[in-house]
């Protein structure tokens, strides 16, 4: 699946998480798996816990937070202890 059609699983609402990149209109949001993801939790474990979720909800959040980033540099991120 391209990239462009990958990023149409990530939406937005006002009344969930404030607004926060959510997948498909779900109570499941893009930080929560990318930060699982990078716990070291593996896919197939992502989609044993969220029986909705689907594989292609997963490549699209590593898409978003590739094109959120694109454009940007490691100086401009401050890294807190």
């Amino acid at each position: 699946m391209a990239q462009e059609e990958l990023l149409k699983r990530i939406t937005a609402r006002p009344d969930v998480f404030g607004g926060k990149p959510i997948i498909r209109g779900m109570r499941i949001s893009v930080e929560l798996i990318l930060s699982l993801l990078a716990q070291g939790e593996s896919e197939q474990t992502l989609l044993d816990d969220y029986p909705d979720l689907e594989a292609d909800d997963i490549r699209a959040c590593i898409a978003y937070a590739h094109a959120v980033i694109a454009h940007d540099s490691l100086h401009t991120i401050e890294v807190t202890k």
